[in-house]
């Protein structure tokens, strides 16, 4: 068995009250959670979903990007 490791974008969304994650290095795969813990959980889940389709279909993983920042961009708005 081989162990992957993929950052994971975590988010809170204030309209849906729900914690969004999004997984940049499995083209933006994203799924939420009514919790951090749950919103994790339903992540290593699509996350495991996602390697188990693309070894049915015959395809390697991509691999995980090194290092993800999380910047902050300013901007001034009329």
């Amino acid at each position: 068995m081989i162990t992957r490791r993929y950052k994971v974008v975590l988010e809170w969304d204030d309209e849906a009250c729900v914690w969004v994650t999004t997984v940049p290095a499995l083209n933006g795969l994203s799924t939420y959670g009514e919790t951090r813990d749950e919103a994790i959980a339903q992540t290593r889940d699509a996350i495991i979903g996602y390697l188990e389709e693309l070894q049915q279909e015959g395809l390697s993983p991509p691999e995980a990007p090194g290092d993800v920042d999380l910047v902050e961009v300013e901007v001034a708005v009329a």
